[in-house]
């Protein structure tokens, strides 16, 4: 029994040193998510490319699938941002880190703060999870998943409150998405591919994801 006592001791000893040391690639990995998500923002082809490992399984807050090359070809097709278009700034809090070796899981809440032409403003929220594996010395993500965190319904006092159906749809479509371009209508091919037509009647295909 004595000598079972001392292994035990000596097991949980050494899971919690395992786990003071878990992270010890957290600010590595915190310093790759703030440079991600700067640059989201402007729709970076070459920061989503370091990001996403090729093997990479991406759950959008809209209940879809994707993986990197669809994901690649919606960031590079996306037009260029212009002067009048609406910017978004996308930023990390309660970033929770848990390493395990050369594997990692990262938890935070995604702010993202969009400000329209006219100078209005709107914030969104998702509760983000992924998980990155380090190759060749280099951390990327191989799985990732976005939930949309509802917006608290106001109930006027003396009010019953009554359950909804569903919750609100927020107006990001994803993390990786800037917000769809105002007055532009997205269609669906035959072939399941999300375009629009330009100016000159040219089909520009996106991200899936502008067409849910």
């Amino acid at each position: 029994m004595k000598r079972y006592i001392i292994c035990l001791c000596v097991l949980l000893s050494a899971v919690a040193t395992m786990y003071s040391q878990a992270a010890s690639d957290a600010p590595e990995i915190t310093r790759l998510l703030n440079e991600f998500l700067a640059g989201a923002g402007r729709n970076d082809a070459v920061v989503h490319d370091r990001f996403w490992a090729d093997d990479l399984i991406y759950t959008r807050s809209a209940g879809t699938r994707t993986n990197k090359e669809d994901l690649m070809k919606g960031v590079r097709s996306a037009a260029p941002q212009k002067a009048d278009d609406p910017v978004t700034v996308y930023t990390a809090e309660d970033i929770r880190i848990q390493q395990y070796g050369n594997a990692a899981v990262v938890a935070f809440k995604l702010v993202g703060n969009t400000t329209r032409p006219d100078g209005t403003k709107i914030t969104s929220n998702h509760l983000n999870i992924g998980t990155l594996i380090k190759r060749n010395g280099k951390w990327q993500v191989v799985a990732w998943q976005a939930t949309i965190v509802p917006k608290p319904e106001v109930v006027p006092q003396g009010v019953p409150q009554t359950p909804t159906a569903a919750p609100p749809k927020s107006l990001i479509l994803t993390p990786s998405l800037p917000p769809p371009t105002p007055g532009r209508t997205y269609l669906r091919g035959s072939r399941g591919g999300c375009y629009y037509l330009n100016s000159g009647g040219k089909k520009i295909y996106v991200d899936h994801g502008y067409c849910k």
